[in-house]
């Protein structure tokens, strides 16, 4: 008798999720030909050939009064997915990121006696470890993104596998000539690029800031020409004689000398086109003295998490200061200062804990061994 072709469903609340989710389609396929696959996702998972029955445009939220309008669709999806897995609906649950809706998909799928991969793993290192042993009650494997995530997550008995950085995948970034040549800038030129987050709240509380510092790089003579990556919401007044690009931020901090930028994935983009930086984040006051008593981790860039030491200087909260940005960047901007030969010496060190690409094929390839177990 022919074994029946494996069911499975992948879950992505957000438009990473679902770029990452359409990869691992993708690989799967490859991996078990027979497979049905289908998604609460976007359209590039539809595109990889996933059928997509819940659709994450409907309910993506961003910010707080959008959050709580959403939270009845999401009561709703949640109340779906388990009445379809306690009806076996399928044989394998995939859960990209998205952690405040999926630890409780996974517990539910866990209990219902279906097997769950968790991919790109909740950053619970960082502030809330205690809640790791519930990820272990609700998840059959966890594949991280992170090369320290795994020895974290074994420790608090969760089944973890490093896969690889999904930056990874997406193919060489251009050299800086090659970004220059795009943007029209000299090849001799000395470039500051500004990355001031995508989150309107984020863009509030970093854009004057880091402008400022900018225009002192620019009046100083330390820099030529300043990038903003701009999202295409955001409001940056006060941006004459600064230029702003809107679209792949790879190649802004490709086309760079060194960049300003916020806290969060950018630094590693940073990382794998040798860009030296400056990290600086900043947040509500109220939200900062919380945190500030939470966090467990002694850094907070991702790239000084990577290396296990501190490569790159990080501004936080009342430091992030036009002055203090400046001050930071200003030595980055030249190649030869031993500020930038001593950071792209650490840089060097992340890309090789990054490892190499594949991380959505290994992905493919836990969750075939899961559905043959």
């Amino acid at each position: 008798m022919t074994a029946p072709e494996p069911r499975i469903f992948l879950s992505a609340g957000e438009p990473s999720g679902d770029l990452h989710g359409a990869q691992v389609i993708r690989a799967l396929k490859a991996r078990v030909p027979g497979a049905q696959v289908e998604a609460f996702g976007g359209p590039r998972m539809a595109e990889a050939g996933a059928t997509v029955r819940y659709r994450m445009e409907a309910l993506g939220a961003f910010g707080v009064a959008e959050i709580i309008w959403k939270i009845p669709a999401h009561v709703r999806l949640f109340r779906e997915l388990q009445q379809g897995f306690r009806r076996r609906a399928w044989d394998l649950v995939v859960l990209i990121d998205y952690p405040g809706f999926h630890m409780r998909v996974a517990r539910a799928a866990r209990e219902a006696g279906i097997p769950v991969l968790y991919y790109i793993a909740p950053q619970l290192w960082a502030w809330r470890p205690e809640r790791a042993r519930r990820l272990a009650a609700g998840c059959s494997q966890l594949a991280v993104i992170l090369p320290f995530e795994e020895e974290f997550f074994r420790s608090v008995g969760v089944d973890s596998t490093y896969v690889g950085h999904p930056l990874l995948d997406r193919g060489r970034p251009p050299s800086r000539e090659e970004a220059r040549q795009a943007l029209g800038i000299g090849s001799d030129a000395r470039v500051l690029a500004i990355f001031p987050g995508s989150r309107t709240s984020e863009v509030e509380r970093l854009w004057v800031p880091f402008r400022d510092a900018a225009r002192q790089l620019l009046a100083s003579g330390a820099a030529d020409t300043v990038l903003v990556a701009a999202s295409d919401h955001g409001a940056y007044p006060g941006a004459e004689g600064l230029t702003l690009v809107k679209g792949d931020p790879v190649r802004v901090l490709a086309a760079a000398d060194a960049a300003i930028a916020k806290s969060g994935t950018t630094t590693l983009e940073a990382a794998l086109t040798d860009t030296p930086m400056v990290v600086a984040y900043k947040v509500h006051p109220l939200t900062y003295e919380i945190s500030r008593r939470l966090i467990t981790v002694p850094r907070v860039s991702l790239v000084n998490l990577v290396a296990g030491q501190d490569v790159v200087p990080e501004l936080l909260q009342h430091d992030v200061t036009a002055g203090r940005l400046a001050d930071a960047v200003g030595p980055l901007l030249d190649p030869a200062h031993e500020a930038a030969i001593a950071q792209r010496s650490g840089l060097a060190l992340v890309r090789e804990r990054l490892g190499t690409p594949g991380a959505a094929g290994r992905v493919a390839d836990i969750a075939a061994r899961l559905i043959a177990a």
